[in-house]
Order: structure tokens, then C-alpha cells, then sequence
């Protein structure tokens, strides 16, 4: 236990210095003096009980005066503070998000769905920070506004469907909107991690040109490049990423780009990602102060109602 002001605590000596300072100013004043069995004997038959009322009013004094020092007790708590962090995960729903080349537990696994189970833990660990969600197929839309509420965004992910976006890859217009939105935020970071399989084959602005904004904006971006070819290596393959243009991207925009290949990669990246935008659950817990000024006090007020009681006629 502590207090908050233990200055206060120097009131103990009030009373002595003030009976100092009365009985010795009485001793230089005094004409008679009298014996204090004579003065008890004097005294009527219902007065003799000033030791109780001493006692009771230096209960009052140090229970007051304990109070005033304020008293607390430190208590551990799980609640995790705000970090100043707002991020934004813009997610590809594009139709060749349905290709099955992810495995998990030797079972073929479609490229959204393995995003799904990774980007769904990764944002439901992160209390403290403000994090959205915005798809993008043909159009881009807001599916989940930058909050707190880390599991309904974790919901808005889970049962985001392939095609109510269409079916292209606007992948400038999903960072644009993704950026807009932090652009407007008064957080003190501000991050977009963007999730894509494929070329950015709908937008109006270049990608690499909107990060390059965006990082104007103090708006730092991520890329996830998901699918096993690349576009580099295999130019005629429908469903190659173009893995050159998200490392541009994350390159204009201040950030890291991951190549995602396997389950295994995307558990990775989740680490990484943890570590580059540091999780706010994994601070020491947060210690507050407990209060216990109101005992004391509320033993001074008993102390003072009992010698009014006796002082009553």
C-alpha cells in the first residue's frame, strides 16, 4: 500500500503542536492554579468520561488525516490501452480468388478462404487497435469502418463472399479508398495491409502511384502477394500474381511486401506483420490504483457522530 500524498501524513502533529503552543501561552496567563483533583471534583457527575471523548476525537484525527494522505493499493489489469494505431486491410475478392492451391491438413483450400483463416486471427488479435476492411473486385467498398470492435471486423472478413465486388482486380482503387479513409483519421499511425492475387486490371491510377499518396499522407503500406506463380516467371498464366507491382507498391508506400506461396507463408507473414506493426495485447499488463481513502474517512465521520451524540444535552 502507498499514498498519494503522503505529505498529508505531517497533520499528525497538528494537535500536539497546537496543545504545545495553548498549554504554554495558559501557564504565562494563569492567576490561580488549581489542582487537577480539585478540578475533577468540581466537576458534575455526569462529565467524567473525557477519556473516552479524547479518545474518540483522536480516532476522528487519524482516521481524518489518513483519509487526506490518500491511501491505494496497485491492482494488475487485462484491459489494453488504445495504441494510436488505425489499420485498414484491403482484400482482394476478385473471381480467381476461388482457385483451390492453398492445402491445409492435406485438403485442397481456396486462396480467399486461407486468407480468411489467417487475416481473421491476425485481426482479432489486435485490441487496442482501430482496424477496417475494405474489398475490392471491379469496385471497391467500405465492408467494415475503422474500429475497435476487432471481432466484428474479424466477422466482416469471415463471411466475405466472392462477387459482390465483381469479379476484376482493382487493386488502385481498393488502396485508394483504403488510404481515403485513413487520410481523414486523427490516429498517430496509420496503416493499410493489402491482400491481392492477381494484376491490377480495373483501376483508374496506377497502384504503385496511389501508395506513393498515400505515403504522402503518412499512410504506410503493406502488400501480400497470394498465389504459387508469379507473372514474372509465368507471363501467360491466368492466375499469376503480379508480384513485381505489389513490391513496387509496398516499396512507394513506406512498407514491406510478402510472397505468399503456402499456408506456411501466411502464417509468417502474420508474424512478421505483428512485429512490424508491433501488437498492442503484448505490453506489460497496465496497473491502475485501487483507492482506499473512503475506509478511513468513513471511520472519521463515525468517530465524529458518536461524540456529538455524547455531546448532546
Amino acid at each position: 500500500m502507498s499514498f498519494a500524498f503522503p505529505w498529508a501524513l505531517l497533520l499528525f502533529l497538528l494537535p500536539w503542536l497546537a496543545r504545545r503552543v495553548l498549554t504554554a501561552r495558559s501557564a504565562a496567563d494563569a492567576a490561580l492554579v488549581v489542582s487537577q483533583s480539585a478540578f475533577s471534583a468540581a466537576l458534575p457527575a455526569g462529565a467524567h468520561g473525557g477519556r473516552v471523548g479524547a479518545t474518540l476525537a483522536a480516532g476522528a484525527w487519524i482516521a481524518l488525516v489518513l483519509s487526506l494522505a490518500g491511501p491505494r493499493l496497485p491492482v494488475t489489469t487485462d484491459l489494453v490501452t488504445a495504441s494510436g494505431r488505425e489499420i485498414i486491410l484491403a482484400l482482394d475478392l476478385s473471381g480467381s480468388m476461388v482457385k483451390e492451391d492453398f492445402v491445409l491438413d492435406g485438403k485442397p483450400l481456396t486462396r480467399l478462404d486461407a486468407v480468411k483463416r489467417v487475416a481473421s486471427r491476425f485481426v482479432r488479435t489486435r485490441k487496442g487497435d482501430r482496424v477496417g476492411l475494405v474489398i475490392f473486385g471491379d469496385r471497391a467498398y467500405v465492408a467494415q469502418p475503422p474500429t475497435f470492435d476487432v471481432a466484428a471486423v474479424a466477422g466482416a472478413i469471415e463471411t466475405a463472399q466472392i462477387g459482390i465486388s465483381g469479379r476484376s482486380t482493382a487493386i488502385s482503387d481498393g488502396l485508394g479508398l483504403a488510404a481515403k479513409r485513413l487520410t481523414e483519421s486523427d490516429a498517430t499511425t496509420k496503416v493499410v495491409v493489402l491482400l491481392s492475387d492477381g494484376v491490377d486490371t480495373s483501376g483508374k491510377v496506377r497502384a504503385n502511384d496511389a501508395a506513393g499518396l498515400a505515403a504522402r499522407h503518412g499512410i504506410r503500406v503493406h502488400t501480400i502477394a497470394l498465389g504459387p506463380e508469379d507473372l514474372e516467371n509465368q507471363p501467360m498464366s491466368r492466375d499469376a500474381v503480379d508480384a513485381a507491382t505489389l513490391r513496387a507498391v509496398a516499396e512507394a508506400g513506406g512498407g514491406e511486401s510478402f510472397r505468399v506461396r503456402t499456408m506456411a507463408d501466411l502464417d509468417a507473414m502474420a508474424a512478421s506483420l505483428d512485429r512490424l506493426e508491433p501488437n498492442p495485447m503484448r505490453r506489460p499488463p497496465m496497473q491502475v490504483w485501487r483507492d482506499l481513502w473512503m475506509w478511513p474517512g468513513g471511520a472519521a465521520l463515525a468517530f465524529a457522530l458518536i461524540l456529538a451524540v455524547r455531546r448532546a444535552p
